[in-house]
């Protein structure tokens, strides 16, 4: 089976044929900006939740050692305390991010061959801040959930990648204020 599963791997396509350009040197400097823009393209593109992202963050599960551990969420907002997600306290994630603050997200929007990865630090935001977002929820019942809680990852790299059908994909990584790092 291993063999035969390679092969119907390969035969899988990559990317769509009509993949769009990326300059980053025409690019906005502010990386939110730019993800807004990218965004929106994929929102235009027909992207189902565009605003979902892979978490990662790390545990130890079974006493193995540090473990990663990756979900998908929805981005809540960016601003100056960095880019939001939320979840509860006691699940697995919040439990890693009480005893390791740190995290990546990655967006990915396949019709457009593009990717943004971010890597940081993970703060939590006000009680406040988190009981509305609790309640702006679509299954909120009105109801308070003490457990509910809103993060910041304050990233400390951002890279922004677009494929290309002839494998020149382009890389584009900056710091959080858009400077580009090596």
């Amino acid at each position: 089976m291993s063999e035969t599963f390679r092969k119907f791997l390969r035969t899988l396509p990559d990317f769509p044929s009509d993949l769009p350009g990326f300059e980053p040197e025409n690019a906005p400097q502010d990386p939110a900006l730019l993800f807004k823009q990218w965004l929106d393209e994929a929102l235009d593109a027909g992207e189902q939740q565009p605003h979902a992202f892979s978490l990662a963050t790390v545990g130890t599960a079974g006493g193995a050692g540090p473990q990663p551990s990756s979900r998908m969420l929805i981005l809540k907002n960016i601003d100056d305390d960095g880019w939001h997600f939320a979840t509860s306290r006691t699940s697995r994630k919040g439990r890693e991010l009480a005893a390791a603050p740190r995290a990546a997200m990655n967006f990915y929007w396949p019709a457009l061959g593009r990717q943004v990865r971010l890597a940081g630090s993970v703060a939590e935001l006000s009680a406040e801040a988190s009981s509305m977002d609790w309640h702006e929820r679509p299954r909120a019942d009105g109801s308070d959930n003490p457990n509910w809680q809103l993060y910041a990852l304050q990233p400390v790299e951002i890279e922004f990648w677009q494929a290309s059908n002839d494998g020149r994909h382009v890389r584009h990584r900056v710091g959080p204020d858009g400077t580009p790092l090596e």
